[in-house]
């Protein structure tokens, strides 16, 4: 943990302030950071106004990680607290016959919010398009969801006003 001083000058008086600054890690979870992935994906789920499930999640992500359906990465600060993840997933482009990585998921716990650990996750997702050759990222997320929709044009991303994304339901 590092800690900064800034001196402000202000009158004669001399105002010092300090400010934590978290060390982040982004690392690619396996089986062994399970359990701790559970419970971010679980308070994901429940932001999105889903019931709690751990069982549920943990059958769900454990058989993404066995299979290699999916990159899984989280975020860690200095105390090696589980802060943020990210979950993608390939697609594949017919026309430019290339892979795209769907943003499916992305968290970061309510305290550390704020702090940048979105900004490196997505970062962290571009190394990956970029490491296999991708076509890019894609992603969704509400029409309500001011944080997302302020985010996600400030870290690269572009509305796709060309298309309609349409959903059929089994139910």
């Amino acid at each position: 943990m590092f800690i900064v001083c800034l001196l402000l000058f202000k009158s004669t008086a001399i105002y010092l302030f300090l400010k934590k600054i978290e060390i982040m890690k982004v690392e690619t979870a396996t089986l062994e950071d399970l359990d701790q992935i559970v419970e971010l994906f679980d308070a994901y789920r429940v932001f999105y106004r889903k019931e709690s499930d751990k069982k549920g999640a943990k059958v769900f992500l454990k058989s993404r990680i066995t299979n290699q359906e999916s990159v899984i990465y989280y975020a860690k600060n200095d105390n090696d607290d589980y802060i943020g993840f990210v979950q993608l997933y390939p697609v594949f482009s017919s026309t430019n016959m290339k892979r795209i990585w769907l943003l499916n998921d992305l968290y970061v716990v309510e305290k550390a919010r704020g702090l940048g650990v979105s900004k490196l996750l997505i970062d962290r997702c571009k190394d990956l398009a970029r490491q296999t050759n991708a076509l890019g990222l894609s992603l969704e997320t509400e029409l309500n969801n001011e944080i997302g929709n302020n985010l996600y044009p400030k870290v690269g991303f572009q509305l796709d006003t060309e298309h309609n994304f349409y959903f059929w339901s089994t139910k």
